[in-house]
């Protein structure tokens, strides 16, 4: 008698443990599983690259506002023909007018040898700015383009206009430079301008390369 109602208290014993297990198990396991889902991090930046799988409508949504660098597109361009215009984000303009043959000749100017031609680079100057410019801060080069060739400088008085003084604010002025390139080097030319005055330098507007102008002689 005592044996069996020993193991009827067993038997009860188990029974109440089987029904508190079965009725805390999927309570317990939904907790954990909330708490996993609000304890999981925040989904990373979309992937929009060349090879993202987003859809077009997602990507749109999601990378479309996305823009490439404003300083890149801030950059202006430096790689001018004869005729264009350069400006500087000060004001200051600059337009290389020609490049020609140089035909008349002052008592003393430089005559080259026959197997140079001798040029003329006109240029144009716009003081934009909102004070008198020194023409001296700039400076300038003639390169070949056709296959390289050095310059020579050429003293010419006749037709020529050298850059130098100051420039009113409001004002424009045409300059010239005078050269010659070996007949071999062909007749394309590289003419570089640039800057060198200290407000200009210390404002740092431009950190890109200085403008140049490619043509031909005429």
């Amino acid at each position: 008698m005592y044996a069996r109602s020993a193991v009827l208290a067993t038997i009860a014993v188990l029974a109440a443990a089987l029904t508190a297990c079965g009725s805390n198990g999927p309570s317990q396991g939904k907790a954990e599983h909330t708490a996993a889902a609000n304890s999981s991090p925040a989904s990373s930046s979309p992937d929009c690259g060349p090879d993202s799988d987003m859809s077009q409508a997602d990507w749109m949504e999601q990378c479309a506002s996305e823009s490439p660098s404003a300083e890149a597109d801030e950059q202006p361009n430096t790689e001018l023909a004869v005729g264009d215009t350069f400006a500087y984000a000060d004001g200051l303009k600059v337009k290389v007018d020609s490049f020609r043959t140089i035909t008349a000749w002052g008592e003393y100017d430089d005559k080259p040898d026959a197997n140079q031609t001798p040029f003329r680079v006109t240029f144009t100057i716009t003081n934009g700015t909102k004070k008198p410019y020194d023409m001296d801060s700039f400076g300038y080069d003639a390169q070949g383009a056709t296959t390289g060739g050095q310059t020579e400088y050429l003293y010419v008085d006749e037709g020529s206009k050298q850059m130098a003084g100051r420039l009113a604010v409001g004002r424009s002025a045409t300059f010239t430079s005078e050269y010659s390139l070996a007949k071999s080097d062909g007749k394309e030319v590289l003419f570089t301008m640039s800057r060198s005055d200290d407000a200009w330098l210390e404002s740092g507007s431009f950190l890109g390369e200085d403008p140049n102008w490619t043509g031909t002689i005429k």
